[in-house]
């Protein structure tokens, strides 16, 4: 069934006033399009009904606000929320069959001026979880995360804005190091992938289980790696280093925006710059980019373009594996005008990650030890090797893998 079918039916539904199949046909749309997100959202005069895909949101279709109380009602029968409280904002989950995919639904409805909006984030579990190359993270990228994650101990942190993939990408080191003779813990809020050979706890700060809590738990569990969903306070940092320090491996996500942010972070949450450097092995900072799709076009290179190149690589290394003739001759491609039946008129299919890496070796340690400002640790990091995530982004649009509109929209100058 193609999405233009599945749209006639959500159509034809919303006239019949059949509220389980409309329902029922906005999860299978999202399911069919690889959405993200389901957004059913009360207007003035109408329900408007978007979903996000390749992280942009798209106008699906509306419905009229008399049929809005009861779609409520069966998304919050069906997520054991409660039905008759409608002033305050709730979560819950969905677990059900669309089509022949077993999918989560996590629920939040929010109270506004025109009713209850609610937000679906859509979890397909038949979807594999992707490797580190299908991911975008290739060349001297990968040797780098390769090398950090296989030490015995240390901090391994993901960090950028939320929805940028940092989860994904732990689940991807997660599942290069499981192993029968491996013990993997994870911390987590919520569970969004269950793996086979993981042991993975759901937090629930309502009642007191917090990050810190169960870190302090796991600890007791006789793990070799934990996964810790997201480090947000100092508690949760100090137990990591500990943890790290006294022989397991620990992988977590943060929110900054760069790679020498993060040091900045957590020399921020007052953690002895001695104990930052002996800790942390690497730092990730990621972005996702929308992939080209294959009807896309060369575009020109502007003046302006190719002043942004020079300055983006006045310090650069090479590294094994990266044709530079890319550097030569360069050809940058966008989106078709239109696009085409693939990527449904958006020129834009499926998404790839924009990678900064950093690595904690001796120099920026002793940069760091130094109490050199961020700018100054960049550079050091740079003349080691780490590529930025402008430059990784320029790599990957020079490959034809995305735009620099994209790049640039999701890279800040």
């Amino acid at each position: 069934m193609d999405n233009k079918n599945s749209l006639q039916l959500l159509k034809d539904a919303i006239i019949r006033g059949d509220i389980p199949n409309v329902l029922d046909q906005m999860m299978l749309l999202s399911i069919e399009k690889g959405a993200s997100d389901i957004h059913i959202e009360p207007r003035r005069n109408n329900v408007e009904f978007r979903l996000r895909v390749d992280g942009v949101l798209q106008h699906i279709v509306e419905y009229p606000t008399n049929m809005h109380p009861g779609l409520v009602s069966k998304t919050k029968l069906m997520a054991n929320l409660k039905i008759d409280e409608s002033r305050i904002p709730q979560d819950g989950r969905i677990t059900t069959w669309v089509g022949e995919k077993e999918v989560d639904l996590r629920v939040s409805t929010l109270p506004t001026v025109n009713g209850e909006k609610i937000v679906m984030r859509v979890l397909d579990k038949s979807k594999k979880i992707p490797d580190f190359n299908t991911l975008g993270i290739v060349g001297r990228n990968f040797e780098i995360i390769k090398l950090a994650i296989e030490q015995p101990n240390g901090v391994v942190l993901t960090s950028g804005p939320t929805g940028s993939g940092k989860t994904t990408t732990m689940y991807a080191a997660m599942s290069y190091l499981n192993a029968p003779e491996v013990n993997i813990m994870t911390l987590e809020d919520p569970v969004e992938n269950q793996m086979d050979g993981l042991n993975q706890s759901q937090m629930f700060p309502n009642i007191g289980y917090t990050f810190a809590d169960g870190l302090r738990t796991a600890l007791r569990q006789d793990p070799d790696i934990i996964m810790v969903g997201e480090i947000r306070d100092k508690e949760t940092i100090d137990i990591a280093i500990e943890a790290s320090l006294t022989g397991h491996l620990v992988l977590s996500t943060i929110h900054t925006n760069s790679a020498v942010e993060t040091i900045t972070r957590i020399l921020n949450m007052k953690v002895p710059d001695f104990l930052l450097t002996a800790a942390i092995n690497l730092i990730i900072a990621q972005r996702l980019s929308r992939r080209l799709c294959k009807c896309k076009v060369p575009m020109p290179l502007s003046p302006d373009t190719q002043a942004k190149f020079k300055e983006a690589f006045a310090v650069f290394k090479p590294y094994e594996g990266l044709d530079m003739g890319i550097f030569k001759n360069p050809t940058v491609y966008g989106p078709k005008e239109g696009g085409c039946d693939i990527c449904g008129g958006s020129g834009y299919k499926g998404r790839v990650g924009l990678y900064e890496i950093l690595l904690m070796t001796d120099p920026i340690k002793t940069a760091v030890l130094k109490g050199l400002p961020s700018l100054e640790i960049e550079k050091v990091a740079q003349e080691e090797g780490m590529i930025t995530l402008e430059q990784d982004g320029i790599i990957k649009a020079l490959q034809g893998v995305t735009s620099m509109e994209e790049v640039y929209k999701l890279v800040k100058e």
